[in-house]
C-alpha cells in the first residue's frame, strides 16, 4: 500500500509540474518519512551523489559536447548532403536522405533529442517544400532519431554499463546491427509510404557535384570512425573517445568549415551543461529512489512475482514482460529516470535467467528509446514539433506507425539474440 501511495505522490508532483529530480527526491524523503526512520535521511545525500560519482559517466558530456560543435561547425550539413548523394535520387528520397542522415549523426552523440533537433531544422522543411505531408516528415524524423542511442555512442548504454559494470565497448559492438535493423525497418515503411501517396522523386542535382560532396563529407564521416573505432579497437576508453571527437569538431569549425566562432563555441559549452547536468541529476536523484526499493526488497518481491508466474524460467517471455512494462512506464516518466529506476529491478532478474548482459542492454535501451516517441511523454516528438513547425497533432497522428515498427524490431531482436551478440564475440569484447 505504502508503495502505491509513493507512485501516486510521485505522479501528482509529475502532473504539477515538479522537475523530475525533485519529484524523485520528493519520494524518496516521503519514503523515509513512511519508514519513520529520521537516521535514513542521510542516506538520500549520499546516494544523490553517488548516483554521479561515476568515471565511466564522464564520457557523456564529451559525447553531447561533440554533437553540439558537429551541428554549429556546418558537419551536419555536409553528412545531409552525402546521404542526399547515396540516396536521395530515389522515390520518397529525402525519406531515406532523413533515415541515412540519422545513422550517420547516431555515430557522434548518442542523443536523440540532438539528432531530431538537427534533422527537424535541416529536413522536415525540404521534405514540406517537395510535397511530403507535414505530419509524416515530422514522425519520420522522431523516428529516425531514435537510432541515436542505438548506434554507438549512446548515452542509454553508458548509463547501463556504469550502473551494471557492463563493457561498454562491448554494448557499443553490440548496438550496430540493432540500430541498422531499426533504420531498415523505417526505410521500408518509406517505401510503402512513398508509392501508396505518390512521394516526390528529386531531381538528383547532388549526382553533378558527387566529387565534392565526397570530399567535404569526408571531414564529417570522420567524427564517427574516431569514437567508433577508437573504442571498438581499444585504443582509446569510451571517455578518450569523446573527448577526441569534441577536439576534432572544434578544430573542423574553427579551421576547416570556419563556421564555428565563439559565440557558437559557448552556446555548445552552454548546451552540453545544460544537457548533462540535468541527466546527472536526474540520475543521482533515481538512486536515491532505487535505495529506498532496495530497502523494502521490492526487486525480491517483484523477482518472487514473476517466479510465481513461470517467467524466469523463459528469457523470452522475461524481457517481452520487461518491454510492456517499461512501454506503460516510458509513457509518463523521462528515460534516463526509467532506466536509472529499472535497471537495478530488472538486471539481477536476466542475468538469473541466464540472458547476455550485452543483450540484455540493448534490449533495454531500444525500450527506452522507443519511450522517446511514444506519447503522451515522447521528448522528441515535441522537440520535431518546436522545431520543423508542425502541430505536435499532427506528428502524434503519423508517429503510432513508426512507433508499431520499432516495437517489430525490438521482438525480433529479443527472439534472435545472435543479432546483438555476433559482433562483440566475434572482436573479443
Amino acid at each position: 500500500m505504502s508503495l502505491l501511495l509513493l507512485l501516486l505522490f510521485f505522479f501528482f508532483l509529475m502532473l504539477i509540474g515538479l522537475p523530475l529530480y525533485l519529484a524523485l527526491l520528493s519520494v524518496a524523503f516521503a519514503g523515509i518519512a513512511v519508514l519513520g526512520d529520521a537516521s535514513l535521511l542521510r542516506v538520500v545525500s549520499q546516494q544523490l551523489f553517488g548516483g554521479m560519482d561515476s568515471f565511466t559517466l564522464m564520457a557523456i558530456p564529451f559525447f553531447v559536447l561533440a554533437g553540439s560543435l558537429m551541428n554549429r561547425s556546418g558537419l551536419t550539413d555536409k553528412l545531409i548532403d552525402f546521404s542526399k548523394l547515396l540516396v536521395g535520387s530515389m522515390r520518397g528520397g529525402l525519406g531515406y536522405v532523413n533515415i541515412v542522415a540519422g545513422i550517420i549523426l547516431a555515430g557522434v552523440n548518442g542523443s536523440a533529442a540532438a539528432d531530431a533537433s538537427a534533422l527537424s531544422s535541416i529536413l522536415i522543411p525540404a521534405m514540406k517544400k517537395e510535397g511530403y505531408n507535414q505530419g509524416y516528415a515530422a514522425g519520420l524524423t522522431a523516428a529516425s532519431s531514435l537510432i541515436g542511442p542505438i548506434i554507438p555512442p549512446s548515452i542509454f548504454m553508458i548509463i547501463y554499463a556504469s550502473m551494471t559494470n557492463t563493457s561498454i565497448g562491448g554494448l557499443f559492438a553490440a548496438g550496430v546491427v540493432p540500430g541498422l535493423i531499426l533504420g531498415l525497418s523505417y526505410a521500408v515503411m518509406n517505401y510503402f509510404y512513398s508509392f501508396r501517396y505518390g512521394a516526390p522523386i528529386s531531381s538528383g542535382e547532388e549526382r553533378s557535384q558527387a566529387k565534392k560532396i565526397l570530399i567535404q563529407s569526408i571531414s564529417g564521416l570522420l567524427a564517427p570512425i574516431i569514437i567508433i573505432g577508437g573504442i571498438v579497437t581499444g585504443v582509446v576508453t569510451p571517455t578518450e573517445s569523446g573527448a577526441l571527437a569534441a577536439a576534432y569538431c572544434l578544430l573542423i569549425g574553427l579551421f576547416y568549415t570556419k563556421k564555428l566562432d565563439k559565440r557558437g563555441i559557448f552556446e555548445a559549452l552552454y548546451e552540453t551543461v545544460r544537457t548533462t547536468s540535468s541527466i546527472f541529476l536526474i540520475m543521482g536523484a533515481a538512486q536515491a529512489v532505487g535505495w529506498l526499493l532496495k530497502w523494502e526488497r521490492i526487486p525480491q518481491h517483484f523477482a518472487g512475482l514473476l517466479a510465481g508466474a513461470g517467467l524466469t524460467s523463459s528469457p523470452v517471455l522475461l524481457m517481452l514482460t520487461f518491454s510492456a512494462i517499461i512501454f506503460v512506464v516510458g509513457c509518463f516518466m523521462e528515460e534516463v529516470a526509467t532506466l536509472t529506476l529499472l535497471t537495478p529491478i530488472f538486471y539481477p532478474l536476466a542475468m538469473q535467467a541466464g540472458i547476455d548482459p550485452l543483450h540484455f542492454g540493448i534490449v533495454m535501451t531500444l525500450n527506452v528509446t522507443i519511450a522517446l516517441v511514444t506519447p503522451p511523454m515522447g521528448a522528441c516528438n515535441y522537440i520535431v514539433s518546436a522545431v520543423g513547425k508542425v502541430p505536435l497533432s499532427e506528428v502524434l497522428k503519423f508517429i503510432w506507425p513508426f512507433i508499431a515498427v520499432s516495437l517489430v524490431a525490438l521482438v525480433l531482436i529479443i527472439l534472435f539474440p545472435i543479432i546483438t551478440i555476433y559482433i562483440p564475440k566475434a572482436l573479443g569484447l
